[in-house]
Parts: C-alpha cells; sequence; structure tokens
C-alpha cells in the first residue's frame, strides 16, 4: 500500500528520534564528542574517562594542575559544552 504523502529521510530519522525520545541523549554524546574541540588537545590528553549522569558532566583527569585549572573555567565550559548542543544539557561540571 503506497502513502499518499511521502517525506524525505531525513525527517522520517528527525520523527523517529522524536518519538524514541532520544533527542536528549543524542545531544549528551554530542557534548561528549566535542570536549576536544572546546578545551583543546592538550587538555583532551590529560582526560580519562568523560561521560554525563543525571545532567552533571564528570570528568576524570590525571593532571591536578588541569583539574585545577579547569576548575576556575567550569561556569564558561558549561556555557560553551550547552551553547555547541543547542540546548540546557549540562547542569554541573564534577571534575575529579
Amino acid at each position: 500500500m503506497r502513502r499518499s504523502k511521502t517525506i524525505s529521510l531525513a525527517e522520517a530519522v528527525k520523527d523517529y528520534i522524536s518519538e524514541m525520545n532520544l533527542t536528549g541523549k543524542l545531544n549528551e554524546v554530542g557534548v561528549i564528542n566535542s570536549w576536544e574541540g572546546i578545551v583543546g588537545k592538550a587538555i583532551s590528553s590529560r582526560t580519562t574517562k568523560i561521560y554525563i549522569k543525571d545532567n552533571i558532566l564528570y570528568v576524570h583527569l590525571n593532571s591536578s594542575v588541569v583539574r585545577n585549572e579547569l576548575l576556575m573555567l567550569r561556569q564558561v565550559l558549561k556555557e560553551k559544552l550547552n551553547e555547541k548542543a543547542g540546548s540546557e544539557v549540562i547542569k554541573d561540571i564534577v571534575l575529579r
């Protein structure tokens, strides 16, 4: 049976994502993938683990100097990451 209204593949994928409530998770993955682009290669190379749980970004670092530097820039980082995602994905950043 043919549908009278045809839609593009992009529209079908967009409808599927919204119907399955995957928008939030896809935004979180986008934030994690944009980490290196925002903080730079030097800081990213000292990041051992990064994940998001309950809108809190957890970043594990292997350098105390980098950790202290990021503590001072935490608010700016949060704003840049949320701007990159297009919505408020990150409410707080925890550095370990």
